[in-house]
C-alpha cells in the first residue's frame, strides 16, 4: 500500500499507469497476503495509481447484500489516503461500453474495461476470465 501522499503526474500511454480492480484495490487496503511483494512493488512505483468509482459503486451494493463488511466511508477515504487517484466514470467512459465484445458480462468489470481503454491505463486483476480482452489487463497468478 502507498504509504505516501502526494499529487503525481499524469503520464499517458498503455502500462504506465494502473486502475486497480475492486477486489486488488480492498487487498491493498488491508494489506493482504494475497498480493505479493512485487506486486504491491508495483503498485508504489507506478506513476498514477485509480481507483474507479465504480468500485466504491461495487463495494456499497455488496455490503447492501451482507456479502462483505466494510465502511464505505472509511474505503472511500482510503483511495487518497493510500496515495490513489478516483477516476470518476464519465460519459465518454459509459459509451465506450458498446465497442466491447461480450466476453465478460459482470457490469464492474466491462466498466473498468471501458475507463481503462479511455484512459489508456492497464487495470490490475486478479481474474483470469478477463483476459480475452488482451493486454489491458494484468492478471495477477499465484507465481506473482
Amino acid at each position: 500500500m502507498r504509504r505516501y501522499h502526494r499529487r503525481r503526474y499524469l503520464v499517458r500511454g498503455w502500462g504506465k499507469n494502473l486502475l486497480l480492480d475492486t477486489h486488488v484495490f480492498l487487498w491493498c487496503v488491508i494489506q493482504s497476503p494475497r498480493l505479493s511483494k512485487r506486486i504491491y512493488h508495483q503498485i508504489e512505483t507506478t506513476p498514477v495509481v485509480y481507483v474507479s468509482a465504480a468500485s466504491l459503486w461495487e463495494v456499497v451494493i455488496e455490503i447492501q447484500l451482507k456479502k462483505l463488511s466494510a465502511d464505505p466511508d472509511e474505503l472511500a477515504a482510503k483511495i487518497t489516503d493510500s496515495g490513489f487517484e478516483e477516476l470518476p466514470v464519465s460519459v465518454a467512459h459509459t459509451l465506450a461500453l458498446e465497442r466491447l465484445p461480450l466476453h465478460h458480462r459482470d457490469p464492474f468489470d466491462r466498466i473498468l474495461l471501458a475507463q481503462a481503454h479511455v484512459e489508456h491505463v492497464r487495470v490490475l486483476t486478479y481474474d483470469a476470465g478477463l483476459k480475452p480482452y488482451g493486454p489491458v489487463w494484468q492478471v495477477i497468478t499465484e507465481a506473482d
